[in-house]
């Protein structure tokens, strides 16, 4: 069966960076914790501190995971990873210095914390 092509079809790419009005779209993952099921989308200033993360935008997410209450990231080993590549972040640096991009995965990994049941 022949098909006959209306022409081009427009790529419109909703989530360029120009949409953001100076943020960029990050994406936050803690990984094996699954009553949040995917990573969360937040769009973020460049320069917002990395501490911020875990302050202001963490908390918003994971509250409802049940290890939430256990994990103290001054005491809780963290292994950081931004785009599958663990990194050993500056927290007093902006997102954009620790290598955070338009559409970034940030994934925290935590050895100690193994979600609900134990993934």
């Amino acid at each position: 069966m022949a098909v006959q092509s209306i022409g081009e079809y427009p790529i419109i790419m909703k989530d360029k960076i120009e949409n953001f009005n100076g943020n960029q779209l990050v994406f936050i993952n803690w990984h094996a914790h699954r009553v949040v099921s995917s990573p969360r989308a937040f769009p973020l200033p460049p320069e917002m501190p990395f501490a911020a993360l875990l302050t202001d935008i963490i908390p918003i997410c994971y509250k409802i995971e049940p290890d939430f209450e256990d994990l103290d990231f001054d005491k809780t080993e963290v292994i950081w990873e931004v785009d599958g590549e663990v990194i050993n972040p500056d927290f007093s640096k902006s997102l954009k210095e620790n290598g955070v991009g338009h559409k970034s995965i940030i994934k925290f990994i935590t050895p100690s914390l193994t979600g609900k049941v134990g993934v």
